[in-house]
């Protein structure tokens, strides 16, 4: 990137962790506590960058915002079971895709990039576009490593094997022998194994 490209991208990674900073929810991560939106798009654009080293910029953006101020728009607005879940989920996405948008025009990124990252935030085409998959990828790498142990125990057996199983097939193979390389307890690694087995 030359000179100007990187004081823009680092603009907007500076925008996007200011607006994740007032995540209400704070979680303790690599033994450091902070906002759950925040360190869930920091760690998914570092897992980009590690399984990508040619990983384009929008890539790079769109992991770091795809969680984008998610606090906002609660689970609890949507009826329980899988098509609220999932309805939820489309919502969130269309969002994060709409308000990284806003940032990204405030610090100068034209058009077509914008519309990129848009589209890689809400997943779109992720069967055929590596950059979707990427941040996917991504995605899954920091449920795993951030909120696998709180689901443990709100979940029972069965239908926690059934979460991990669903997140692991949304993986690429690179991701998934990435999941080793995760720092969890005992029995975390004990349950991604009989998911996994």
């Amino acid at each position: 990137m030359c000179r100007l490209s990187v004081e823009r991208f680092d603009a907007a990674v500076a925008a996007i962790d200011a607006a994740n900073a007032a995540d209400p929810t704070v979680i303790e991560v690599r033994g450091a506590e902070h906002p759950l939106a925040q360190v869930h798009g920091r760690l998914a654009a570092e897992w980009v960058a590690q399984l990508h080293s040619d990983a384009r910029e929008s890539w790079l953006l769109a992991a770091r915002a795809h969680h984008l101020r998610r606090w906002e728009l609660p689970r609890t607005h949507y009826p329980d079971g899988k098509a609220g879940y999932l309805r939820w989920k489309r919502d969130q996405r269309q969002r994060h895709g709409r308000d990284v948008g806003e940032l990204l025009v405030r610090v100068g990124y034209d058009a077509e990039t914008i519309e990129r990252v848009q589209a890689l935030v809400r997943r779109d085409n992720l069967a055929t576009d590596p950059g979707s998959q990427a941040v996917e990828d991504a995605a899954c790498l920091v449920f795993i490593e951030t909120q696998l142990a709180d689901i443990a125990g709100k979940l029972d057996h069965h239908h926690l094997i059934d979460v991990i199983r669903k997140t692991a097939k949304k993986m690429s193979p690179a991701a998934l022998a990435a999941v080793a390389h995760i720092p969890l307890g005992e029995a975390e690694q004990s349950l991604l194994a009989a998911a996994l087995a």
